[in-house]
Formats: C-alpha cells, sequence, structure tokens
C-alpha cells in the first residue's frame, strides 16, 4: 500500500509542478563571449537581421520576375460548348423557322506576343529593381552596424554590473570585517553602540544595492540571448580580458575620409539614381509600342454558313503590333515634373546625410579622446581613494578618527573603484562607436 501511495504522490507532483521538472532538465549553461564572439552571433542569429536577410531575397527575386517582361507570352486556351438551334424570324417578328444546328461545339487556340521595343522601359524597370536590392543590401549593412553597437552597448553594461557586483561583494566582506572590529571595540568599551548600528547600516545598504544590480544583470542576460538568439537557459558572462584591449585611433581625416563609403550615404546615392531611372521608365510612356503577335485557332463547327456545317475551321495569323497611348501626352509632363521634384529631394537627402555622418564621427571622435582623459583622472582617484581609505582605516583603528569618516572613505573608495572599471569600459565602446558611425563596424 506504501508503494502504491507514493507512486501516485509521484504522479501529481508531476502534473502539478511540470514547470519544476522542465527547469530541472536546463540548468543554467555559463557562457563567456568575446566581441568578436559577439559581434559573429549577432550576424548569425538576429531576429531583426533576419528581417533584413528576407528582404534583400525578396529583392534578388523581383529582379528575376521583371526580367520575365522580356519574355513572350503564350495562351492556350481549349473550351466546349452546347450549341441550341437557330431561330430565323421576319422583320416584324413573325414566322418563326428553327434551324436545326450541330448541338456541339470547341474551341482550341494558341496565341504568342513578344514586346519588340517600348524605350528601353523593360531594360530600365530591370535597372530599379537592381538598385532596389543593392538599397536592401546597403540596408541589411546598416542595420547589421547599428545592432552591433545595440547589443555591444548591452554586452558593455553586463560587464559593467557584473563588476560592480564583484565590486560590492569586495566591500562587503571589507564592511563585514570592519564590522568585527567595531564589535570587538564595543565590547571592550571603546565605541558606542551608535557606531555598531552604523556599520550594520552600511552593510544592510550594500546588500540592498548589490541586490538591484543582480536584478539588473539578469534583465540584460535576457535581452542578450534574445538578440543573439542563444537558448533562456544561457547566463553571459563578459570576456574580462577585454578591458586590457587599448584601441589606437587614427587621424580625424581618415574616419572622415570613409564616410564616402558609409552605408547610409551610400542608400541615399542610390535612391537618386532609383528617381533618375524612374523619370526614365516615366519618359518612355510617351512612346510607342512595338510587339510582334501569332494565333492559331480550330473551330467547330462553321456557323459563317448554312446550313451549318459540323465540321472545323482552322485560322492563323501572324504579325506586328504599334500601339501608342494618346493620353500621355497631357498625362506624362505632370508624372516627369513629380519625378523631378522627387530626385531634387533624393539629392538633398543625400546631402544632408553626408553632413549628419561627417557631424556625428566628429562627435565621437571628441568623445574617445574625452573618454581617454576621464580614465586617466578616474585612475589617479582611484589611487586616492584607496590611500585615504588605508589612512583612515589606521587612524580609526587607533581611535584617532570617527566611524563617519571611515565610512566616507570606504564610499568613497567604491566609487572611485567603480568610476575607473566603468572609464575603461567607456573606452572600448567609444571606439567602437567610432567605427560604426565611420561605417566600418
Amino acid at each position: 500500500m506504501k508503494c502504491h501511495f507514493s507512486r501516485h504522490l509521484f504522479w501529481i507532483t508531476c502534473l502539478l509542478f511540470p514547470s519544476f521538472f522542465i527547469y530541472a532538465q536546463k540548468p543554467i549553461q555559463k557562457k563567456k563571449l568575446s566581441i568578436d564572439e559577439l559581434f559573429s552571433l549577432v550576424t548569425e542569429n538576429n531576429p531583426s537581421l533576419a528581417v533584413s536577410k528576407a528582404d534583400i531575397n525578396i529583392a534578388k527575386q523581383d529582379i528575376e520576375v521583371t526580367k520575365n517582361q522580356k519574355l513572350p507570352d503564350f495562351n492556350m486556351n481549349a473550351s466546349a460548348m452546347y450549341i441550341g438551334d437557330g431561330t430565323i424570324l421576319d422583320k416584324n417578328f413573325s414566322n418563326a423557322t428553327t434551324v436545326d444546328m450541330p448541338h456541339f461545339g470547341n474551341v482550341y487556340s494558341v496565341e504568342a506576343s513578344q514586346l519588340i521595343w517600348k524605350g528601353n522601359a523593360v531594360n530600365n524597370a530591370i535597372k530599379a529593381k537592381t538598385l532596389q536590392e543593392n538599397l536592401a543590401s546597403l540596408g541589411y549593412q546598416s542595420d547589421e552596424q547599428n545592432i552591433k553597437l545595440l547589443v555591444l552597448g548591452y554586452y558593455l553594461d553586463l560587464y559593467k554590473l557584473q563588476n560592480q557586483a564583484s565590486v560590492f561583494r569586495k566591500n562587503i566582506a571589507l564592511a563585514e570585517d570592519r564590522l568585527q572590529n567595531i564589535n570587538h571595540f564595543y565590547s571592550q568599551g571603546m565605541v558606542t553602540r551608535n557606531d555598531v548600528i552604523r556599520g550594520e547600516l552600511q552593510i544592510s545598504n550594500l546588500n540592498l544595492s548589490l541586490q538591484v544590480i543582480e536584478n539588473n544583470i539578469q534583465i540584460l542576460n535576457k535581452q542578450l540571448t534574445v538578440a543573439l538568439g542563444l537558448p533562456e537557459e544561457t547566463e553571459i558572462v563578459a570576456d574580462e580580458s577585454i578591458i586590457n584591449e587599448n584601441p589606437e585611433i587614427s587621424l580625424l581625416e581618415t574616419y572622415q575620409n570613409n564616410i564616402q563609403t558609409h552605408p547610409s550615404l551610400l542608400m541615399a546615392k542610390k535612391a537618386v539614381e532609383l528617381y533618375k531611372v524612374s523619370e526614365k521608365i516615366t519618359k518612355a510612356e510617351r512612346l510607342p509600342t512595338l510587339a510582334t503577335f501569332a494565333n492559331n485557332t480550330l473551330q467547330r463547327p462553321i456557323t459563317s454558313v448554312s446550313p451549318a456545317l459540323d465540321m472545323y475551321s482552322n485560322g492563323w495569323n501572324i504579325g506586328l503590333s504599334l500601339s501608342y497611348n494618346i493620353a500621355s501626352i497631357y498625362k506624362t509632363p505632370k508624372k516627369l515634373q513629380l519625378n523631378k521634384f522627387e530626385t531634387e529631394r533624393a539629392k538633398a537627402q543625400a546631402n544632408e546625410a553626408e553632413q549628419m555622418i561627417g557631424v556625428a564621427v566628429k562627435a565621437t571622435y571628441i568623445k574617445y579622446n574625452e573618454a581617454i582623459t576621464q580614465n586617466k583622472t578616474f585612475e589617479k582617484n582611484k589611487d586616492l581613494a584607496n590611500e585615504n581609505y588605508r589612512i583612515m582605516e589606521s587612524k580609526y583603528n587607533n581611535q584617532l578618527a570617527i566611524l563617519l569618516d571611515l565610512i566616507d572613505a570606504s564610499n568613497a573608495k567604491l566609487d572611485a573603484e567603480l568610476q575607473y572599471t566603468n572609464s575603461q569600459i567607456s573606452i572600448i565602446f567609444a571606439y567602437y562607436k567610432l567605427m560604426k558611425e565611420s561605417g566600418k563596424l
């Protein structure tokens, strides 16, 4: 009985708490990523880039569809019908006479046509689709660089938080050691209970801050796993070796020269070309269309004679067709004027894009140098804060300073360490942002 009861309890637990067993089968897996590996995963798995890749495939296939206009058109038709008897009437609709007709009829026909000339409209349409495919490719490159920088920002923020968590844990351990000394002094009557409370309060605040940091790490980790196409149970760990990277940049002129190959600028210039081709397509509307055609029809019965013959008649023709849309004389000029306005707008947008990219490159170049300066300043501040804490700790242990001074020195030390590490990470982000703004990420 006891064995059956245990078995039933197991299955009830499985039904009520299935997520527990699912989770148990998917343990957290830590994955350390370098920046190169990060970018590689973005290119392969990012869901937003998958949409851009699909746009490229659609644009390529659209070219092939447009090329079909160069191919001949073939139509085949087969029909069968029931033919009723004919009725012949006088002028005053009297004296109706019924004429026997063959009741079964069928028609077979084959038609073919081929466009010969339409003002180069087909070639220009293909060229327009090719430009659209180029735009899709450039759009993918632009999206790729934007998403790479965005994901890198998540990654570096995750590194900052992981580093902050490490620094807070060290400071918590330091504060706990300090609290032990305070309790020792308190037991000897050397300090008041107020010092003990302040030490405990500092540890409580540090633990709360650490909890907030760990929660933010979980949020960023989720964002990264989605962006990189990794399993949900993956815990991403930043590669601490990136902090030792010292990226060097060239002169500002080098990055300004790279602007001409920036995907956004190339897209703006391709848009100008596209509008110019659209103008040529519009001009073709004012030209005649020349095509060749051929037709062969096999029809039964022959009803053009009386009485109708239950026989097949075959006829065929071949020739040239010349057509001209007269309405284009007064409609097309308005379309051409619209095309010219759109081309002028595209040129203005290209010029604006070049200017804005130039401004962004110079701004990020300045910010990179600013990050270098901040890093040097924060490094000095960190050394001074550590020295100040060492002095204040020694004074407090010798009862030459009060606890508030020691806590202030501890907080200053914590802030200085965080600022220094964050400034190192800011240098890395500023470098890659400069690469992105100059179109080389």
